[in-house]
């Protein structure tokens, strides 16, 4: 496995001149993605002066340039972190003048089913090599508990420097939710776990110029499991209702309304709802870096296990239901033209990582049906390498086409108005509930 390093890139816009070397940032972030840059813009609009470190130089130069990559972060958010002093780097030359450095770089899972930490440990060792005594470093990147202690707290005391005398060491799990307006970065409470007493109130009296709640663990194994444990809760719900609903197909039983009656008990209860698969980085990908974990130490996590394996079912189970559909009709679904509304993992963003409508084109194309998509926020779509036709008429596709399946109910779409106008729409989110509509 090849693993990237942070390298100097040499004297350009992304790098620092010799005119930069005496400034001193009170945060640097590694990883600019869709955890990290929502950090600096926080930290830059409270008036910290903020580096951001990010290996891929389109990513740098778009953001110097007043460009956002990441849905939840404007092109005008961008504008008022550079008035603020925010500056994007490929050069890790700038950790060394930066007094907290937060780590939020990707942990995808490995081919063995556990968190590839690749990012992680060169990032880290970027940190080392640039550490200074007294200086803060958190790792927000989603990971097994222990890492902070076992892997992060190692490699950064090659230095020379130790954790709890020399400098301070936290973990604080990421809580993002791309396209929620209400539970901003600010508004989430965050729960913070240090190396030592002291360095988890020093991790706290940083976060708290940020958010206004934070919560301290016991220690980093405690942070590190809490974020694993809520990411689990709902991938098992989900699982339940996943299965509950292909139960309730069979007893003649309304699922979403049981769910609409159940969700209206006052205590008890939280309402999960089903759908085709369970998309995005942490739902699908999070609680198997705990059975991972769980596995090393010679036991089964089976909830987890069962759960991945019923939501890993349901985008086939989707296609089956589709051709029964179809075969409803007197149609095979070999050589039908079947449209997929909404490909992105949740509705109103762009963000496509571990979307079910994946698998389910996957599994269209090898029963030979013609699949086409339309998605407001994807201009171009891309499974197994081959790309997927887009539609720009939404209503005159869904007139034309065999089959519709709704996969995310995105706000732009005229849901009342598919219903109207579809062939045959087969709805996976439980919103149109009307004659002629085949609902999940």
């Amino acid at each position: 496995m090849q693993v990237e390093t942070f390298v100097p890139l040499g004297e350009s816009s992304t790098s620092l001149g010799d005119e930069e070397q005496t400034d001193c940032f009170e945060l640097a972030v590694i990883g600019l993605g869709y955890v990290g840059l929502p950090l600096a813009r926080e930290a830059s609009l409270v008036g910290l002066r903020v580096a951001g470190l990010d290996l891929d130089p389109r990513v740098v130069e778009g953001l110097n340039a007043g460009h956002s990559h990441v849905d939840d972060v404007s092109d005008e958010d961008v504008a008022r972190m550079r008035a603020a002093g925010f500056t994007a780097y490929t050069d890790d030359r700038c950790l060394a003048r930066a007094q907290t450095v937060v780590i939020c770089v990707p942990t995808p899972l490995s081919e063995d089913g556990g968190p590839d930490l690749g990012a992680v440990t060169s990032a880290v060792r970027t940190v080392a090599g640039r550490l200074r005594p007294g200086r803060l470093v958190v790792l927000e990147s989603t990971t097994y508990p222990g890492t902070t202690e076992e892997i992060v707290r190692p490699l950064l005391e090659e230095s020379g420097l130790r954790a709890g005398d020399d400098f301070a060491l936290a973990f604080s799990p990421e809580r993002i939710d791309p396209g929620n307006t209400t539970h901003g970065l600010r508004e989430t409470p965050k729960v913070v776990g240090g190396c030592t007493p002291a360095c988890a109130a020093k991790a706290a009296a940083f976060y708290g110029k940020l958010v206004d709640t934070v919560v301290q663990a016991k220690g980093t194994r405690e942070a590190e499991m809490a974020k694993l444990l809520e990411n689990t809760y709902r991938h098992v719900n989900i699982a339940l209702v996943n299965e509950l609903a292909i139960l309730c197909r069979e007893l003649h039983v309304d699922v979403w309304d049981a769910i609409r009656c159940a969700g209206t008990k006052p205590f008890g209860f939280q309402p999960f709802r089903p759908s085709a698969g369970v998309g995005g980085h942490c739902i699908p990908i999070d609680p198997n870096y705990l059975s991972y974990k769980v596995r090393s130490i010679g036991y089964e996590f089976r909830f987890v296990e069962l759960a991945r394996e019923i939501n890993a079912h349901m985008p086939e189970y989707v296609v089956r239901r589709a051709q029964d559909l179809l075969n409803h009709e007197g149609r095979a679904l070999h050589g039908s033209r079947v449209l997929l509304l909404g490909v992105t993992y949740k509705p109103d963003v762009a963000d496509q990582r571990e979307a079910p409508a994946v698998p389910v084109a996957r599994l269209l194309r090898e029963r030979e049906a013609e699949i086409s998509f339309h998605d407001p926020f994807v201009q171009a779509w891309f499974v197994d390498g081959e790309g997927v036709p887009r539609v720009t008429d939404v209503m005159a596709a869904v007139r034309s086409h065999d089959l519709t399946i709704l996969l995310q109910d995105h706000s732009a779409y005229d849901l009342p108005a598919l219903g109207d106008e579809a062939r045959l729409l087969f709805d996976t989110r439980g919103r149109i509930f009307r004659p002629g509509v085949e609902v999940l």
